[in-house]
C-alpha cells in the first residue's frame, strides 16, 4: 500500500477480516475506492457491511488484514484517519432536544472550532441542506427525511475528504431518498470520496461509480454497474400491457410458449431474461395476434437485482441483520 498523498485511491483495503468468536463477520475483503468517486458496497443485511465500515472508521479493530484511508493506516494512524473522515450510520446520531443549528454548532465545537466559526459553518450547512427554515426547531420535530439531512450535515461539519455512508436512506420514503441522492452527487462533484453501503439495488445503480458485492462477509464481485450487468450475460425484456388486468394472462402466455423462461411480474410489467434473439419477434407477433395492447416492450441489460440473484442465489432482502452484534460493541 502507498504512503499518504501518493495514490489515486482514497480507500485501500487488503485482507480485512473480523471475527466475533466463531462468527466470521468480514472475511478477507479486498477493495479500493478511487478519489472523488462513490464506491457502492452492495449486500443484504448481515453481509458484513457495517462491520467493515466500523473498522475503516477506526471504531473497531480488525482481526486480520488492514486498510488505508487517505493513505493512512487505520490501525497505526487512527487519529489521522479520523481527521479526514465523516460518518453517517444507519440511524440518525443527532440530539433530538437540540435545534438543528445547535446540533451542528455542538459538533463544530467538539472539533475545536472557535464559536463564531462553528456558528458560521452550521448556518452554511443548514442552507446547503435546505434546513434554514427549521434551524431553530428541535430536531425531534423534524421529519424522517429532515433528520437524515441533518445527520449527513453533521458528518460534514469538519469538511471531511472521505465520507462513509452506512445505509443512509434506510426507512426513507422515495422522495426523501431522492433528495439525499442529489446531496451525495453534489458532494462528489465537489471532490468528496464516498463509500456507500446499501441493500437497495437502485441506489447502487444510481450513485456508485464502482460496486463491490458482498455476501457472507466476502467480496464476490466488483466492477461498474454496467460491467456487473454484462458479467452474467443476456438481456432483459420488459413487457407492460396497456390493461394491467392482462398481466396474469401475459405471464401464462410466456410460460406456455417459452417454458424455459421464468417471467417475473413487478410494477405493472412482466420481465424475462432473454438469451435467444428469436424470442422477441416471436413474442411480439403472438401478442399482436391475441390482441394484447402494450405500453412498453423493450430489451435492456440485466438489472442489478438479477445480477445479485445470479451471483448469490438470493435477493438482497432475504436475510436478517447479523451486523447488529458489531453495532452494539
Amino acid at each position: 500500500m502507498s504512503q499518504p498523498g501518493t495514490t489515486d485511491y482514497a480507500i485501500e483495503v487488503e485482507g480485512l477480516t473480523k471475527h466475533f468468536g466463531d462468527l466470521v463477520a468480514v472475511d478477507h475483503i479486498d477493495l479500493n475506492a478511487r478519489t472523488g468517486t462513490v464506491l457502492g458496497v452492495l449486500g443484504p443485511n448481515g453481509a458484513g457491511k457495517t462491520t467493515m465500515v466500523r473498522m475503516l472508521a477506526t471504531l473497531s479493530q480488525p482481526t486480520a488484514g488492514t486498510g488505508r484511508v487517505g493513505g493512512y493506516d487505520i490501525i497505526r494512524h487512527a487519529p489521522e484517519v479520523r481527521s479526514l473522515i465523516g460518518l453517517t450510520g444507519q440511524f440518525a446520531g443527532i440530539d433530538e432536544l437540540l435545534t438543528g443549528e445547535e446540533n451542528l454548532r455542538f459538533i463544530g465545537r467538539l472539533l475545536g472550532m472557535p464559536t463564531p466559526d462553528a456558528k458560521a459553518r452550521a448556518r452554511e450547512l443548514l442552507s446547503q441542506f435546505n434546513l434554514s427554515d427549521a434551524a431553530d426547531k428541535a430536531a425531534k420535530a423534524y421529519s424522517g427525511g429532515m433528520r437524515r439531512r441533518l445527520d449527513l450535515a453533521a458528518s460534514l461539519v469538519g469538511r471531511p475528504r472521505i465520507l462513509f455512508l452506512d445505509e443512509p436512506t434506510t426507512g426513507l420514503d422515495p422522495r426523501a431518498r431522492g433528495e439525499l441522492w442529489e446531496l451525495v452527487r453534489g458532494l462528489v462533484a465537489d471532490g468528496t470520496t464516498v463509500l456507500l453501503t446499501t441493500q437497495y439495488l437502485e441506489e447502487a445503480d444510481q450513485l456508485a461509480h464502482e460496486i463491490a458485492v458482498i455476501d457472507h462477509g466476502k467480496v464476490i464481485a466488483t466492477g461498474t454497474p454496467t460491467q456487473l450487468k454484462a458479467k452474467i450475460g443476456g438481456q432483459t425484456l420488459r413487457i407492460q400491457p396497456e390493461d394491467h388486468g392482462q398481466l396474469d394472462a401475459l405471464r401464462a402466455l410466456i410460460a406456455e410458449r417459452f417454458p424455459d423462461l421464468d417471467p417475473l411480474v413487478s410494477a405493472g410489467a412482466v420481465t424475462i431474461g432473454v438469451n435467444d434473439d428469436g424470442v422477441m419477434p416471436t413474442l411480439a407477433a403472438e401478442l399482436r395476434d391475441r390482441g394484447i395492447a402494450l405500453t412498453d416492450f423493450h430489451l435492456g441489460l440485466s438489472s442489478l437485482d438479477e445480477v445479485f440473484l445470479t451471483l448469490t442465489g438470493h435477493r438482497t432482502e432475504d436475510e436478517t441483520d447479523d451486523d447488529t452484534e458489531e453495532a452494539g460493541r
